[in-house]
């Protein structure tokens, strides 16, 4: 299959689970702030820090460590609500995680990866 294809597959399934959410699910979310907070925290400095730690106990090669510490501090993504969906999470609260995630990044990307 040809990789152009991709990003209209993203595009379909993101709707097929945006349409299953009402407001209601993210009144629900926004009032589950201990959850989220634990997700965040682990997102944002528990992934990071272990990663960093696999890439110095592995001594990897400099580009597979950028890498790894890359894919740590970008937010989750399709796959996750997928999983979520799938599994029978709470969907609201995992897109909630996401766009939270998304808008720390801006500064968690250049924190974790300083330029040299």
């Amino acid at each position: 299959m040809d990789n152009r294809f991709f990003p209209l597959v993203v595009v379909a399934v993101m709707l097929a689970l945006g349409l299953t959410l009402t407001v209601a699910d993210f009144r629900r979310a926004a009032t589950m702030w201990r959850p989220l907070a634990v997700a965040l925290i682990c997102q944002a400095v528990v992934l990071p820090v272990l990663c960093l730690l696999t890439a110095e106990a592995f001594h990897l090669p400099p580009t597979m460590a950028v890498g790894l510490m890359l894919m740590a501090a970008t937010p989750g993504g399709t796959t996750s609500s997928i999983m979520s969906h799938l599994f029978n999470g709470d969907l609201a609260l995992n897109l909630t995680l996401t766009a939270i995630n998304a808008v720390l990044s801006i500064a968690a990307i250049p924190a974790i990866l300083p330029c040299r």
